[in-house]
């Protein structure tokens, strides 16, 4: 995102109410390249550090506005602690959770979040998950905020038996749920698959 009003305009509209000022300190005060990019189905944002005196952050421009928040946090805390310990440490270990849940309490504490939001992030603060994709809680909070889409789910919606297709035209039926997956067969190949439950899928009408 290059620095311009324009650019800084079009930030505001995908952060919720208030958070603006908060975000553009981080953004301004450690060299923040960020950009907001097309949906990607197996990471919601991305940090890449070292890139010369950016920082480079991406987070998913499909997001509404308070899983976009919380993504970006997410990445933030990446940088910040690449900025203290470089490669010293697990990507996602112990610096990187304290970091992360300190930096959500800043917004937490301002009630930027509605409240079904703020209680499932506050369950969560303490041992927080490496992918926002593995939030199973956040993202069903999440979904009650984003534009739904006709025909849309999640995996769990499903009954057994029910078919789906992916974005990528392929096509499933949903069968028993395992420890935490549901096992899922591809109907062109026979092949089996492992479906997060809170993975959205278009249900297709089986009769």
């Amino acid at each position: 995102m290059s620095k311009t009003s324009h650019s800084f305009d079009l930030l505001r509209m995908y952060l919720p109410e208030g958070t603006f000022d908060r975000v553009m300190h981080y953004i301004s005060t450690h060299h923040i390249h960020l950009t907001i990019t097309r949906e990607r189905t197996s990471v919601l944002g991305d940090y890449r550090g070292g890139v010369g005196r950016d920082h480079r952050i991406s987070v998913n421009g499909n997001l509404n506005k308070f899983a976009f928040l919380y993504t970006l946090i997410h990445e933030i805390a990446h940088l910040l602690v690449f900025e203290k310990y470089r490669n010293r440490v697990a990507p996602h270990g112990t610096e990187w959770k304290q970091t992360f849940s300190g930096l959500l309490h800043e917004f937490v504490t301002e009630g930027v979040f509605p409240e079904d939001v703020q209680a499932a992030i506050a369950a969560s603060m303490a041992n927080p998950a490496a992918s926002s994709c593995a939030e199973e809680g956040l993202l069903r909070v999440f979904r009650k905020y984003d534009v739904q889409k006709n025909g849309h789910c999640f995996v769990e919606d499903l009954e057994q038996g029910d078919c789906f297709r992916l974005k990528d035209g392929r096509t499933f039926r949903r069968e028993e749920k395992l420890r935490k997956r549901y096992r899922c067969t591809e109907i062109s190949t026979g092949k089996i698959y492992l479906f997060s439950p809170v993975f959205e899928v278009i249900k297709i009408n089986n009769h």
